[in-house]
């Protein structure tokens, strides 16, 4: 086959395969030599041969035959892996050696910095986060999972990549011979960019797409960005065919994450997705119980009252990292000017923390919220009518406002259509025994808080 011919078959297949894979898989490619009936096609890399034999090998040899009938395979060789000397007359001379070829990068050095203090020794486990503690330690033993990926996702500060952390590093202990490439989306596009611009995309490919487990945090800032969204696509389907880990973390389900395509979306839930719901107080007391031990190390001499810890994790609910800070502050500031801690000094310390934490849910808002879940008319809730399907709303509507307002019980009352303080007791009550006894109603009311709270 002439040089010509060869080309004329490289032009077939880019009307064919389309740019994009013309430029990264086909153009690369080299003819060699052709003997008894097999083409010799050269590739810059092992695993650039591997892929093109895989995914386009019957349509190059299909092209190939409508110039040469006698073509019946193709055999896919790294150019220049096994140089021949060069021979003149009687005097053997060995040609001179090239320089030796750059090793291409490694996953290591992709792999961005873990953090040593964010393990499993102290994350802190209550029930808005058991599963994706439960899952991840499942992914960290580096035994066969039945799901795959696993996708992480929550809001700001509830732990998601304190998991993601202690996986890589359980990994790194149990399994050292496994090839672990932890980044977030952000570098993943970054590296991406770069072998674009230095036309390096070979060693990009061979780097993503040959790790035993990838893992990508904040996967929602690659929405929007077609050609990152794209190579993610790929080297996400490159690794599952292999049964490679891919473990994933965002601030949202795949599926409310704006300006992802769909067959990505599609692609992050067809393994387990699990929520990290907002802390309850049990857990942020937990949390802060687990970082005061820590801080005594540094701070030995100070004291504290009892009930400021119960008084942080009641007033601070939405984010862990505020929490922890607070309570770093306190100490350090405690320590500055040689004071116990007291909750005249927590309030003095942590005042602008406390104030941006205060709850401005209103009665309307817990109103609105509850008559929504329930499905019955907001007058309907609030009015005379003493049904059970609108008593009910109405007592956990009463419930909500005592627990998530500074309203009095007479105000709540007056709210809730001129209904005198007992009636409110009554139904705060009535809820507060349910909860234990009724697992729909303890359900409604996580579910309800957390929509309230969002």
């Amino acid at each position: 086959m002439t040089r010509d011919e060869w080309g004329n078959v490289k032009q077939r297949l880019l009307k064919t395969v389309g740019q994009n894979n013309y430029t990264t898989w086909i153009d690369p490619l080299a003819l060699g030599e052709l003997q008894a009936g097999i083409a010799t096609v050269h590739v810059p890399t092992t695993f650039f041969g591997n892929y093109v034999s895989q995914n386009f090998s019957d349509l190059i040899l299909h092209e190939m035959k409508a110039v040469n009938a006698t073509l019946s395979r193709l055999n896919f060789e790294v150019a220049g892996k096994t140089p021949k000397p060069v021979t003149r007359q009687t005097d053997a001379i060995t040609a001179p050696r090239s320089a030796a070829p750059k090793a291409p990068a490694t996953a290591t050095r992709y792999t961005a910095p873990l953090e040593r203090r964010f393990s499993f020794d102290t994350f802190v486990v209550g029930k808005p986060n058991e599963l994706a503690h439960a899952a991840a330690r499942r992914v960290a033993e580096g035994g066969p999972v039945t799901f795959n990926p696993l996708f992480l996702y929550g809001g700001v500060g509830l732990g998601k990549t304190h998991l993601m952390h202690a996986i890589a590093q359980e990994l790194q202990t149990r399994k050292p011979e496994l090839n672990v490439l932890y980044l977030s989306a952000e570098q993943f596009m970054y590296r991406f960019v770069q072998a674009l611009r230095d036309r390096k995309m070979m060693d990009f490919k061979e780097i993503f797409r040959t790790v035993d487990v990838l893992m990508v945090d904040d996967v929602q800032f690659i929405a929007g960005k077609d050609s990152t969204q794209e190579e993610f696509f790929h080297t996400f389907n490159a690794l599952v065919d292999q049964n490679k880990q891919i473990i994933i973390s965002a601030d949202r389900a795949p599926q409310d994450i704006k300006d992802l395509e769909e067959r990505v979306k599609s692609r992050l839930q067809c393994g387990l997705v699990v929520d990290l719901h907002p802390t309850d107080y049990e857990l942020r007391l937990g949390i802060l119980q687990t970082k005061v031990d820590i801080h005594r190390a540094s701070y030995p001499e100070l004291e504290m009252d009892d009930g400021i810890l119960e008084f942080l994790a009641h007033r601070i609910s939405t984010n862990v990292r505020v929490l922890e800070g607070a309570l770093t502050r306190l100490f350090a500031f405690a320590s500055l000017v040689g004071r116990r801690i007291d909750m005249e000094l927590t309030q003095d310390c942590l005042a602008d923390v406390l104030r941006a934490s205060e709850r401005k849910i209103t009665v309307e808002e817990i109103q609105r919220k509850v008559s929504d879940h329930y499905n019955i008319r907001l007058s309907d809730m609030i009015g005379p009518k003493r049904l059970r399907s609108y008593a009910r709303p109405r007592q956990v509507a009463m419930y909500l406002c005592k627990h998530m307002t500074s309203r009095s019980l007479p105000e709540i009352g007056r709210r809730f259509g001129g209904r005198d303080h007992t009636t409110v007791m009554h139904g705060v009550k009535r809820i507060e025994e349910l909860k234990v006894s009724d697992g729909q109603i303890a359900e409604d009311l996580e579910l309800l808080r957390r929509a309230l709270e969002a």
